[in-house]
């Protein structure tokens, strides 16, 4: 009888340090030596996102992996997409990743005023997209952080940009200020973009949009500077002063040779800029000019606008800029 005792106890304990070693290894430091990715493919089984984790080193055995997942993993389902994995995480965690969907998120950013050229190049930059694109319609595509996945098209990815510009510009428009100096999305558009590139002064955009809507009522030229570099370099920085030249250059965007608005847009707006144009500020303001300081100072007379120039210039001789 203390013979069987003894067995009994030791049968025992066998089981509880078995038990104890299943899940120090389910829930104990994994074998992952760097930090690390792995694709979970959509529509994947447990098993075969296994055998993944188990290329990528994350586990020492697939088959392993998915018996304890299912003793002690709850019945929660995989999710597919691209899992950050750090060095030495446990099965258990790798688990509740899967299961939680947390997937590593990349992003390609596109600043407010970024023109389609340098659009199309950050798209051509950004990792783990494939395919090419072109350069998309110039406004097309709506400013912000767009997030993608290792894989996916680099067309796929721009068309969420266009939908995204698509969705506001139709949205702001049902929220247009009555009155307002355009008549179609197209032309708000168009009016935001050159907004954009005006000002980067949030509280200003409103009046820079009250002056150029204040010209177009008035059939003055809008003489945005932006508009003629555009035609120039399609955007991208010029490097340089504008030429006299260049100023009275005769072509579809130059808003010193015509009057109303270019033949399109001259960089993708942002929301801020689209709202600015459909509800300006109430300004009688028809000029403006940089204040030294970052910003803009406004007048409603020509008269007041040189007095405004001339205090301009005095800044610039003093800065050794003239």
């Amino acid at each position: 009888m203390k013979r069987l005792g003894c067995l009994g106890l030791i049968l025992g304990l066998a089981a509880i340090a078995a038990l104890f070693g299943v899940m120090q290894s389910w829930g104990g430091k994994g074998p992952l030596a760097a930090n690390t990715s792995v694709v979970v493919p959509q529509g994947a089984s447990l098993t075969r996102a296994a055998e993944e984790l188990e290329k990528a080193g994350a586990i020492g055995s697939a088959s392993r992996f998915v018996l304890f997942a299912k003793l002690f993993g709850g019945s929660d389902p995989i999710r597919a997409g691209e899992y950050p994995l750090p060095a030495g995480i446990s099965q258990a965690d790798l688990l509740k990743l899967m299961q939680g969907g947390k997937t590593l998120q990349r992003f390609v950013p596109v600043p407010e005023g970024l023109p389609s050229v340098l659009v199309q190049e950050a798209l051509m930059r950004a990792p783990e997209l494939t395919g090419k694109v072109g350069v998309p319609a110039e406004g097309s595509v709506l400013p912000d952080s767009y997030s993608y996945e290792r894989g996916e098209t680099r067309a796929a990815v721009l068309a969420r940009m266009q939908r995204a510009m698509d969705r506001y510009l139709a949205e702001a428009w049902k929220r247009r200020k009555p009155g307002i100096a355009v008549s179609t999305p197209r032309e708000a558009l168009i009016l935001a973009s050159i907004v954009e590139k005006e000002t980067a002064v949030e509280a200003e955009r409103r009046t820079v949009a009250a002056v150029y809507s204040n010209r177009l009522r008035q059939g003055m030229r809008l003489q945005a500077d932006p508009t003629i570099i555009y035609p120039l370099t399609k955007g991208r920085p010029l490097g340089r002063r504008i030429l006299r030249s260049e100023v009275n250059a005769v072509n579809g965007y130059n808003t010193y040779a015509m009057a109303g608005l270019p033949e399109g847009p001259i960089a993708n707006p942002g929301r801020k800029s689209i709202d600015a144009v459909l509800d300006p500020a109430a300004s009688p303001a028809l000029y403006f000019v940089a204040d030294g300081k970052g910003g803009h100072v406004f007048a409603n007379t020509l008269a007041e606008h040189n007095a405004n120039v001339a205090k301009w210039y005095a800044i610039r001789k003093a800065r050794g800029e003239m």
